[in-house]
Parts: C-alpha cells; sequence; structure tokens
C-alpha cells in the first residue's frame, strides 16, 4: 500500500503561485521592517557625528594641563605622561588612532621690539613660543634647520633656537638666523619679564593647515592679526600682528623664561566616528568619570605633576546631541508607526484571502474527522516553508544592505513580523472553520468591540489634547504614535457602518434607471462584493483609510516643515532676498536697478538704516534709536512676506509735512512712548518727529539691536544724504540665489573676510536649504517620505489583495452575463460600479480621517525639532498633501481596476465559460 503524499510538498504544488505571492509579500514586509531600525541607527549616527564634528578636533578631545615637574628631562617626562594618559583613557573612550597632541606653551607671548618688523599701526609684533611632540614629520623645512640638536640646548642666558612658519617670517618681515630680545607683552603690560631671547634657525611651512594636529595652534602656520585692548572712547583698538614658534625638545626648557612660565598640555582626541547614538548615556558617563571621576583622580594623584586639570567639551555636546535626539524621535516615530498598521492590515487581508479560497476543502477535512489542532499545525508547516525562507532572505537583505553594529531591534521587528505572516493565516483558518456562533452574538460582539475602539480612541484624543506631547527631551510618546492609527481604525469602523447604508441608497437609485450594470455593481458593493455577506468586510475599508489618513498626515507633517523653514528663512532675513552693503559702505543705484530687473523679483526696495541715532523722549531724557528710511508701501508688503513688523502703509504714505514743515510722521517700536519727539541723526540738527504707530520689529534690521523708528524715504527726501545712502536691499518673490550673487559681486566687488567684511547676500530659499541641511533634521524628514512612500505601496496591496478576494465570484457573475448578452464593455462598468465606491469612500473617509488627527492632535505637535529652529506649536492643516494622497488612493484604485478587468478577469471567464459553473 502507497504511503500518503506529504501535505505540504503536495500543497505547494497545488498552488506555486501562491506560495510564491506570500513568500514575495513577507520577504518585503520583513525587509522594511529589519531595515527600519537599522536606517533610524545609521541616520542617528551619522547626525550625530556630523554634529559632533562641527565641535572641531578640541572640543571633541579630552584636554589635561598642569605645571611643569621639578627636575628630569622635560620632554621624556611630557612623553612618559602621555603615555599614561592614552592607557587611562583609552580605556574608556576610543581615542584617534593618531595618538595624544600634547608639549608645552609658553604661558606669556612677548613683543618683538625689533624696528624693521611690519608694524601695521605702529605696535610691535608678539611672539609665543610652543614645543609640540612629533611637529616635525607635519612640516615641510623652507630654510635653515631644525632647531633639535644638541647644539640648539638653550641653558640660562643663552638664546632659544625656534623655527617660524615662512608666511609667518613673510609677513613680520624675519629671516632665518635673526635672534630677538624679548619685550613686554601688548595684553599683559604689568606682568613682569626677565631678559630672553630667540634665535630663528629655520623656516618651514605645512602642507596641511585643516590637519587636526594643528587644531589649537593656528597662529604657528602663518601670523595673525590681534587688536589691542580698548580702554575707552578715545583709545580705539589698534591692529598687530602675533605669531607663534616652535622649538625642539632640546629648547623646551627655555620656554619659562620666554613666557614668564609654562604650562605642560597633552589633547587626546576621541574617535569620533566610533561613537554611536544608542550609547550616548554611556559615552556621557565615561566621559564623566575621565573628567572629574575615578579617571581623573587616578591621573591627578598618579602623574606627579602640580596643578593638573582635566576638562572637555564633548560631554556638553553629546548632553546637547542627546537632547537633540530625543526632541526628534516621538515625532519620526509617527510616520513609521502608520506604516505599520497598514502592513499589518495587508498582512490580515492576505491571510482572510487564503482562508476563504481554501474554505471549501478545509470544511471538507473536518467533516472527514480533522480536528482543529491538527489543522492548524499543517497549516503552520505548510507557512513555515514559505514564510521562514523569505523572512530570513528579507532579514539577510536589511542587514548586509544597512549594516550597523545594533542588531537587536532589527533582529526583533524582523522576528515579529515573520511570526505574524506565519500564524496569520492558520489563525484565521481557525476562526473560519468554528464558524460564528449566531448572527446575534456575533453582531453584539462586534458592537461591542467596536464601542471599546471608539472609547480607547476618544480617552487617546483628549489625554493627548489635555496634556499635550511629552516634552522635547523625552523621547518617544506613545499617544502621540496610537492615536492617529486609532482615529483611523475608529474612521474605517465608522465608515464600514455607513457603507452598506450610502451605497444601497446609491444602488436602489440606480434600479429605477435604465440599465442594469450599475445596480448590479453597486448592490454588490454594498453586500461586500460576495455572496453572503451583509456587509463588506471591515479589513479591505480599514487598509485604505489607514494608508490615506497615515499618509496624509505623514505629507501633512513634511508640508508644514517646510512651510516653516521658509517662514523662519523669510524672518530671519526681512523677506525672500536681500543684499547688505557691508559695514561703512552703501549700495549704488547701478546694483539697485539690476537687482530690481532680475527674474523672480515681485517686489523690491532701498533700505536706509542710521543705528546711531538720538532721541528725545522728554524731561531731558533720551534713547539711542535705529532709524530705519524706505518706500511704506513696499516697505509694508515686505514687512508682510517677512512676518514682523506689520503696519498700515497708509500711515507714512498719507502723512506728509505741512506747509511750514510740521514733524515727520513716523512708526515706532512698542518699547518707545508715542508723541512728538526729536531725532539727532549724526552730523545735522535735530528733527521734529511725530508718532503714527507701533510696528514690532523691522524687516530692515536683523534681530534685536533695540528700539526702531521708521520714516518715509518719501517724506523724508531731505534727510537722506545724511543717512549716507541705502545700506540693504530686500525683495520678496523668488529671485535666484545664484543670479543675484553674480550682481552683487559684479557691482560690489568679491566678499571678503577678516576685520572688515564686504556684501553679504542671503535668500529664503537658501536658509531653508541650510535648515534642512542639518543631518539630524534631514535623517527624519526622509523617514517620513520613505514611510508615506511605504503606505503608497500597501495601499495599492491592499486594492489588489481586495481584487483578488472577490475576483473568482466576480468572473463567475460576469460569465453568466456573458451568457445573457453582456457586452465586454458593460462587464467592465459592472467592475468598476462594485469596487470603486468603497476606494472612493475610503479616499474621502481617510482624508476626513487626516483632517480630524491635525485638528485634533496638531496643535499639540512641535515641529522645531524637525524645522531646525524654533517655530510655534502647531501642526498646520495643509489642503493640498491631504487632497493628494487621497485622488492618488482613488487614481491607484482605478487603475487596479482597470488591469485586473482587463487580463485576470477576461482569463477567468474564459475559463468559467469552458467548464461550467462549478455550483
Amino acid at each position: 500500500m502507497n504511503a500518503p503524499a506529504p501535505w505540504v510538498r503536495t500543497r505547494l504544488r497545488t498552488a506555486p503561485l501562491a506560495a510564491l505571492l506570500t513568500a514575495v509579500l513577507v520577504l518585503v514586509l520583513v525587509f522594511l521592517a529589519a531595515a527600519l531600525p537599522r536606517a533610524l541607527d545609521r541616520g542617528a549616527d551619522g547626525a550625530l557625528r556630523s554634529f559632533l564634528r562641527g565641535y572641531g578636533p578640541v572640543s571633541s578631545s579630552v584636554v589635561v594641563t598642569s605645571g611643569l615637574p621639578s627636575g628630569g628631562d622635560p620632554a621624556q617626562l611630557l612623553d612618559a605622561t602621555a603615555g599614561q594618559l592614552a592607557a587611562l583613557v583609552g580605556a574608556r573612550l576610543p581615542l584617534d588612532q593618531g595618538g595624544p597632541v600634547y608639549g608645552r606653551r609658553a604661558a606669556q607671548s612677548r613683543s618683538l621690539p625689533g624696528p624693521a618688523l611690519d608694524r601695521p599701526e605702529g605696535v610691535a609684533p608678539e611672539l609665543s613660543l610652543l614645543y609640540q611632540h612629533g611637529a616635525r614629520e607635519h612640516v615641510r623645512l623652507t630654510a635653515g634647520r631644525w632647531p633639535d640638536g644638541a647644539a640648539d640646548g638653550a641653558a640660562d642666558g643663552e638664546a632659544v633656537p625656534v623655527a617660524l612658519s615662512e608666511s609667518a617670517a613673510a609677513t613680520l618681515g624675519v629671516a632665518p638666523g635673526a635672534v630677538f630680545d624679548g619685550g613686554a607683552s601688548v595684553l599683559f603690560p604689568n606682568v613682569p619679564f626677565g631678559p630672553a631671547r630667540v634665535r630663528v634657525v629655520g623656516l618651514y611651512a605645512v602642507d596641511d593647515p585643516s590637519d587636526p594636529f594643528w587644531a589649537d595652534a593656528g597662529c604657528a602656520l602663518k601670523a595673525c592679526r590681534n587688536l589691542t585692548p580698548s580702554h575707552g572712547p578715545g583709545d580705539p583698538p589698534l591692529a598687530y600682528w602675533y605669531a607663534v614658534a616652535l622649538t625642539g625638545p632640546e629648547g623646551v626648557a627655555g620656554l619659562s623664561r620666554w613666557g614668564s612660565g609654562a604650562e605642560d598640555f597633552w589633547r587626546l582626541p576621541v574617535r569620533v566616528d566610533a561613537l554611536r547614538a544608542d550609547r550616548l548615556a554611556e559615552t556621557s558617563a565615561a566621559l564623566a568619570a575621565v573628567t572629574s571621576g575615578p579617571v581623573a583622580v587616578r591621573v591627578t594623584t598618579g602623574s606627579g605633576r602640580p596643578d593638573v586639570r582635566i576638562g572637555s567639551a564633548l560631554r556638553g555636546a553629546i548632553d546637547t546631541a542627546r537632547q537633540r535626539q530625543a526632541a526628534i524621535d516621538s515625532l519620526t516615530a509617527v510616520g513609521p508607526a502608520g506604516a505599520a498598521g497598514v502592513a499589518v492590515v495587508v498582512l490580515g487581508l492576505a491571510a482572510a484571502l487564503g482562508a476563504e479560497r481554501r474554505a471549501a476543502e478545509l470544511r471538507l477535512l473536518r467533516a472527514r474527522g480533522a480536528g482543529l489542532g491538527g489543522v492548524f499545525r499543517r497549516l503552520l508547516g505548510e507557512g513555515a516553508c514559505t514564510v521562514l525562507p523569505a523572512a530570513v532572505l528579507g532579514a539577510g537583505l536589511a542587514w548586509g544592505l544597512l549594516p550597523t553594529p545594533r542588531w537587536l531591534p532589527s533582529a526583533v521587528a524582523a522576528g515579529a513580523v515573520a511570526l505574524l505572516a506565519l500564524l496569520a493565516f492558520p489563525v484565521r483558518v481557525v476562526l473560519v472553520l468554528r464558524g460564528p456562533s449566531g448572527g446575534a452574538r456575533s453582531g453584539r460582539r462586534r458592537l461591542v468591540a467596536e464601542a471599546a475602539v471608539l472609547a480607547v480612541t476618544v480617552a487617546a484624543v483628549a489625554q493627548v489634547a489635555r496634556r499635550g506631547v511629552a516634552p522635547a527631551g523625552a523621547g518617544v510618546d506613545p499617544l502621540l504614535v496610537a492615536a492617529p492609527l486609532l482615529l483611523s481604525l475608529t474612521g474605517a469602523l465608522l465608515l464600514a457602518r455607513l457603507q452598506p447604508v450610502l451605497v444601497g441608497w446609491l444602488a436602489r437609485r440606480a434600479g429605477r434607471r435604465p440599465g442594469a450594470v450599475g445596480f448590479l455593481g453597486l448592490a454588490r458593493a454594498a453586500r461586500g462584493g460576495g455572496r453572503g455577506r451583509a456587509r463588506p468586510s471591515v479589513l479591505p475599508l480599514l487598509a485604505l483609510v489607514l494608508a490615506v489618513a497615515c499618509g496624509a498626515v505623514g505629507a501633512d507633517v513634511l508640508g508644514s516643515v517646510a512651510a516653516d523653514r521658509t517662514r523662519v528663512a523669510r524672518y530671519g532675513l526681512g523677506g525672500d532676498a536681500a543684499v547688505g552693503a557691508g559695514p561703512g559702505r552703501a549700495l549704488p543705484e547701478s546694483f539697485l536697478a539690476a537687482a530690481d530687473r532680475l527674474p523672480g523679483v515681485e517686489t523690491s526696495l532701498p533700505v536706509w538704516v542710521a543705528d546711531d541715532v538720538t532721541m528725545s523722549v522728554g524731561g531731558g531724557a533720551s534713547v539711542r534709536v535705529n532709524v530705519v528710511a524706505a518706500d511704506p508701501v513696499r516697505y509694508a508688503r515686505l514687512a508682510e512676506v517677512a512676518g514682523r513688523g506689520r503696519f498700515d502703509p497708509a500711515l507714512l504714505a498719507g502723512g506728509t509735512e505741512g506747509p511750514g514743515g510740521g514733524p515727520l510722521p513716523v512708526l515706532v517700536s512698542s518699547d518707545l512712548p508715542s508723541g512728538g519727539f526729536s531725532l539727532r541723526l549724526a552730523g545735522g540738527d535735530a528733527v521734529e518727529v511725530r508718532t503714527v504707530g507701533t510696528a514690532d520689529g523691522t524687516p530692515a534690521v536683523s534681530g534685536s539691536n533695540g528700539p526702531t523708528v521708521v520714516v518715509s524715504s518719501l517724506a523724508a527726501a531731505d534727510l537722506l544724504p545724511r543717512f549716507g545712502g541705502p545700506v540693504k536691499w530686500l525683495a520678496a518673490g523668488h529671485p535666484d540665489d545664484v543670479q543675484l550673487r553674480a550682481l552683487a559681486e559684479r557691482f560690489l566687488g568679491p566678499p571678503t573676510s577678516g576685520l572688515r567684511p564686504g556684501h553679504l547676500v542671503r535668500t529664503a530659499a537658501g536658509e531653508a536649504a541650510a535648515l534642512g541641511g542639518d543631518p539630524l533634521q534631514a535623517s527624519a524628514v526622509r523617514l517620513f517620505w520613505v514611510s508615506v512612500g511605504a503606505t503608497a505601496l500597501f495601499a495599492v496591496l491592499a486594492v489588489l489583495l481586495t481584487l483578488l478576494r472577490a475576483g473568482p465570484e466576480r468572473a463567475a457573475v460576469l460569465a453568466r452575463l456573458r451568457t445573457m448578452g453582456l457586452r465586454p464593455r458593460q462587464g467592465l462598468a459592472l467592475v468598476l460600479a462594485e469596487v470603486l465606491p468603497q476606494a472612493l469612500v475610503a479616499a474621502l473617509g481617510g482624508a476626513l480621517t487626516a483632517v480630524c488627527c491635525v485638528r485634533l492632535l496638531g496643535p499639540a505637535v512641535d515641529l522645531s525639532p524637525l524645522v531646525g529652529a524654533g517655530v510655534p506649536t502647531g501642526l498646520r492643516l495643509l489642503a493640498g498633501p491631504i487632497a493628494r494622497q487621497a485622488l492618488a488612493l482613488a487614481l491607484l484604485a482605478s487603475l487596479a481596476v482597470l488591469a485586473e478587468a482587463a487580463v485576470t478577469a477576461r482569463r477567468q471567464i474564459a475559463t468559467e465559460l469552458r467548464a461550467g459553473d462549478p455550483e
């Protein structure tokens, strides 16, 4: 007697396409589930490292300084201490492979009184001495020799041999072999200095000035321009040159004589690329142990050095990074949570489709004596052959494409999805085989479940509205993540109750009209598209509503972030574009005329600003104010665009001086009193003014720079020459950043840097892009976009599964109707009338649910972490993103219906017509 064929092999051979589709679905879902935590980790790690690199090599290092030890070779003691520090700190923190940067620096700089040296404003240059271990390996000797020979030892009274950078020597006018006696310091004239001399024995050049080795020795690369201290208005600061010379190991002892003391230093750079965002708390604790904990105690007591100090700015930077990450985590979890909710429903839909397709076969097994437990185990083994290999492949792809050190969250997410996919079909089959326990009892259970969902949703939304979102830095807020899903679930349940009534009413209306296609399609839609169903299934509707609602909320968040960034940029600039002339300069008329003609410029104006004006406020009192003169109409338009300093232009445009030269009408900021006053501009008599209104803030002056007075450039035309010309050009519209910069460089010259910077060009588009360029914000926004895309993909799968679920029965109905004379075009209309009502209702319901989410939860959402700047709390309701999501779903549903009717339905109808109705 032949043994029975194995169950799993038989089933897989019987339905290979279904097994393949299941494996592909599981592969995609597990890949996305495993990739999400790893993408989050990679984004957070990248943002952390970029943020810490912005602090510079010095701030990302552990810095140790000490006084000078007594006795011994100074260079050897520095080397020994460096090894001890690297061992102690390296046991707690990952250190850069380049090793510690250490040496000795003179405590003070000294002037070089040589008359042949360059003196920009009559002040002698200053020189400081530095010994930095390994400096010779990082420079290229261009003249003379390096001060590291035995003959270069600087005994008491001898000159300290030093090497000077080639750039600094050319700036100061120093040649190799020059000997200088040190004079008093400009910054510390009261510090007593003993006699000391230096001898320049060589010149060097640094090939890579950006090397972290030189991070805290910038003036050793070239002469720096410093300013003397100012002691009052009559004693302005004067410019002088400051340079740092390097010495070798044998000249270390001479540094204390030159600088009236010296200190040893060690900078241990932390390897920022090895830090992880998920271990910031441990890293902060390790830094605390190094700077003020047990490691610091061992360094202080074991080094044998006086006055040991250990510090690092990295701990503060890490704490700031932790706050930034925690503030953005709560918002970034909303998008993936919505996509995960839709994915779970899609798995449920797939399980329901499989259960309905095999219901007759499984009921036959039950009739022949198979128990529920046995059926469950067989189906579980059947699913394991398709689900588990696909899950392993999906997880492996995610781990291979997105490598990160942390694997546990990804493994848990992939395992959860695989387990859900494995159990969904067997559990659904068991529920189907058990059968309903009675129509009335089933209806009551459904009503109780829907009431429970409604109560939980109301409680969650009320709690969020009452207490708000978890404060920034508190991490993910479960209520904020769950509330949109609960609202979408409640909306889907309500639509499932309303859709049969609405579509049934439409079917009755269609039944009174000629033709049976519309009536048949709407009647089947009201019943759920299948035999024996009194109402549509909740799962397809839930998937579509969730997809539209979550996608629309995510798109609304992205639209609000973009709008807020533009608003912040406009607020800071005073419009969509701004060009500043630079200190002590004015914009020429040729530039103003050319800038006004640039493409994209809608409104522009020149602005005159005087920031050293005295305003009398009565009683002998006066206050210093900023006076802004501009065309009132165009200035009001710019103030409206910038969102600050709004006013009615008629207040200034309508008021002029009387025939006798009456007072000028002006707008004042709210911190100034109203009434009549006088302004005293530089180089002129007082001008009488009268306040006609208030305007808090002004687009013409960035930031908060004191009280402001705004006058009309038309009414005050006689005063404009005393302003010295317009200093700023503002514009509204969409001017091109590149064109504007090229125009400014053509008329104003190249922008310069230093003590007297040149013109400054800024655009709102560039400022908004800079806000979004932060890796943390960019990663969060990118995750929102991926979530919206994944939600759309799952929506398409839900539509296809819904079509496949009713496909066989629809094909049978169409086959019967074809025998009665139904034309192919009428069959397509019948399919559309059956399927599209649910998709349209889901699209409309999802859009309404998204509106409810934004209205109910939006006021408590703070978008500042995503924007990159402080903005008022609240999510803006944008009709565009929500409408686009709803229309996209309706379009996808229509295209899917057309494809299914044109390909699958035709083949199935032909099969039905050949084989006949199986029933």
